[in-house]
């Protein structure tokens, strides 16, 4: 029902689309709508490009509030980023007979996204772009100290990058290959978001909480 209605929104609003689905052992669920309306952000480089997103979460086990909020999705590298703050509020009321979801127009709640959130916040990852990183390992090594994601270092006896902040550097450089970019802050972002999301075993609003706060820290450092 939840995930059928957040479908129709987009549906009713016309706004074009593709889904992704993710599924954590039949407990909780995701549904990425990434929105295809002409409405994208290029960074300086033109493959690399930002679109909407929206995500609605659900879960049977109670590990996920039922929610839905905005985002932006990289083609690139199909990464969803979660920095955006507006949510999409709905309610749910049960009768004796039936479970009724009531959501609110998704037209509206989109226009409003893209004219206060959308192009502000990918300018804050524009300037991200152009501030280069001169040193990688210390660029990983800072973030960590600011955001406790994993420890950078193998062990207490050896100093040199953990697997997890080895990950980080080879998706830096194999980007900004790809890219033909100097190392930049925003890669160092993605390449940080790509591991949060893909390796560390966290639920959905927890990698969500922790991707916003990862973006503070990379941007301060602009």
């Amino acid at each position: 029902l939840f995930f059928h209605k957040a479908e129709q929104l987009l549906v009713d609003a016309n706004l074009k689309y593709r889904k992704r689905t993710i599924n954590r052992n039949d407990r909780a669920f995701v549904v990425d709508f990434i929105i295809d309306n002409d409405n994208l952000f290029e960074l300086k480089n033109k493959q690399d490009q930002i679109v909407p997103m929206l995500r609605f979460k659900n879960s049977y086990d109670g590990s996920e509030k039922t929610s839905g909020h905005f985002g932006f999705y990289r083609k690139v590298c199909a990464n969803g980023l979660h920095v955006s703050q507006a949510k999409i509020a709905f309610s749910i009321r049960h009768t004796k007979n039936s479970t009724n979801l009531i959501m609110p127009e998704l037209e509206w709640l989109f226009e409003k996204f893209m004219d206060n959130e959308f192009y502000s916040i990918s300018n804050q990852f524009l300037q991200m772009s152009a501030a280069s990183i001169n040193d990688e390992e210390a660029f990983v090594f800072e973030v960590l100290n600011r955001i406790k994601l994993f420890e950078y270092a193998c062990s207490a006896k050896n100093n040199n990058p953990s697997k997890k902040a080895r990950m980080v550097l080879d998706t830096l450089y194999k980007e900004s290959i790809r890219l033909g970019e100097s190392p930049n802050l925003w890669l160092g972002y993605n390449a940080f978001n790509r591991v949060l999301h893909a390796q560390l075993k966290k639920g959905f609003s927890q990698q969500e909480k922790l991707d916003k706060a990862l973006f503070e820290a990379i941007y301060t450092m602009v």
